[in-house]
């Protein structure tokens, strides 16, 4: 299977998952300190939602198109401000949405003069687009490499703070044990850090197997957010989001929780959420 995400640009699970990640970033920029964001598996950075990919799945019209138009009719609207007005500095004329930034843009938006990203994609086609997308600006680096190279490799940056973002299309049967194993790793490299991990939900079988690793292992703080449709919209698409925290910021939790009743209102009416911990130890 060769995975496009601009298939899927702007979906349900693109909200779900930027929408934490803004929030994370809000976060690390509170402190003067730099940070560093290593996104492991970027894409292209950037999709046309009315080119040919996403017109074809229309997943965008029932994710970020319900979100975007709700702007200012939110009681969390403060909360999902910041990945909200990422969206809109891509989309210039207002209502008209056309644009849709992928994750290394929306956190490149959030970068002050002194944070840096590196966003890492091993598809030739997208790795030259996210290359175009973030070309000029000396806070960020596209590299052509494979993700999981990319965060054993690059992993713990020379800044004491930062996120990792491990989002793999999941096209391997192996990669939610891989997930797992990688993150380890990671964290004993550098346990302070921030990852914010996301899986597909396609059945409870993969994603509570991940949950009981998680459970056993001696990660400390781990925070679980979910969204479920409640039924999948296409034959054999996907039944939900799932993210999970490494050391989330101490605000995440009650963000999340005011934040997500509104997400899933908008994104999956008939669906449901939850917002749990998989782990507390210090």
């Amino acid at each position: 299977m060769n995975y496009r995400h601009a298939f899927h640009a702007g979906s349900f699970a693109d909200v779900h998952k930027h929408a934490v990640l803004a929030r994370i970033l809000t976060h690390l920029r509170l402190k003067p300190a730099a940070f560093r964001v290593i996104d492991t598996h970027a894409g292209a950075g950037r999709y046309d939602l009315l080119g040919p990919e996403p017109l074809r799945s229309g997943e965008w019209r029932e994710g970020i198109a319900r979100v975007f138009a709700a702007r200012g009719r939110s009681e969390v609207d403060a909360l999902l401000a910041p990945y909200l007005d990422a969206v809109a500095a891509f989309n210039p004329n207002g209502d008209a949405l056309r644009i849709y930034p992928g994750s290394p843009l929306i956190a490149r938006h959030l970068l002050r003069p002194q944070d840096r990203l590196i966003a890492c994609e091993l598809e030739p086609q997208a790795a030259a687009l996210l290359a175009a997308a973030l070309r000029g600006d000396a806070r960020a680096k596209a590299l052509m490499i494979d993700g999981w190279t990319a965060l054993n490799a690059y992993v713990p940056p020379k800044e004491r703070r930062g996120l990792v973002l491990i989002d793999p299309p999941f096209e391997d049967p192996d990669d939610f044990a891989r997930l797992w194993r990688v993150l380890a790793a990671a964290h004993r490299k550098w346990p302070t850090g921030i990852y914010l991990l996301w899986y597909p939900i396609k059945d409870r079988d993969a994603p509570d197997a991940l949950a009981r690793r998680l459970q056993r292992s001696t990660l400390p703080n781990l925070l679980r957010c979910e969204l479920s449709l409640g039924a999948p919209r296409v034959p054999g698409g996907l039944l939900g989001s799932g993210l999970v925290v490494v050391n989330p910021p101490f605000t995440l939790e009650a963000d999340l929780r005011l934040a997500m009743p509104v997400l899933c209102g908008l994104l999956a009416p008939h669906g449901s959420f939850r917002v749990d911990r998989l782990a507390q130890r210090r």
